[in-house]
């Protein structure tokens, strides 16, 4: 039985970079920083499990609320980057989702520190209002609110 999702994982470019955005800019709590050195022993498995030889990377694990989100920095193998204006479109992740209150609050907060949003938040008729905008590598970071309303 599957009981929910664990973690999402992002590969970056640019750890300290990421951790500005996710830890400083969103609020995320670092759990664990640590380092994978190539040709280690604890490695072996690692390289395994991700079907990669030579692994070596830097991985923090974060948490918000009861979510959790886990970012690598590989330095071997050397990554390929990935189009940082990828549409949500191409296969793969399209994005993550981040539930928030006063979401104009929050985009502005955002905006003004450098976030790219593609629109400003759009109420789509009832109590949801959302918007995207990008993580420092392109990552699609959706700002999503439920909010209550009064009939």
């Amino acid at each position: 039985m599957i009981n929910d999702i664990q973690h999402t994982a992002i590969s970056t470019g640019d750890m300290e970079r990421a951790l500005a955005f996710y830890r400083d800019l969103l609020g995320f709590e670092v759990l664990s920083d640590t380092s994978w050195e190539k040709g280690s022993e604890q490695t072996a498995n690692v390289e395994r499990l991700m079907e990669l030889d030579g692994v070596a990377f830097r991985v923090a694990m974060l948490r918000l609320g009861t979510s959790q989100l886990e970012l690598f920095e590989f330095n071997s193998p050397v990554p390929t980057p990935s189009d940082s204006n990828r549409p949500v479109c191409d296969h793969g992740i399209t994005h993550i989702c981040l539930s928030v209150t006063d979401i104009d609050s929050e985009y502005e907060r955002l905006e003004r520190a450098g976030m790219r949003f593609h629109c400003p938040p759009v109420d789509f008729g009832g109590r949801t209002v959302a918007t995207y905008g990008r993580d420092p590598d392109g990552n699609v970071v959706e700002l999503y609110e439920l909010q209550e309303r009064g009939d």
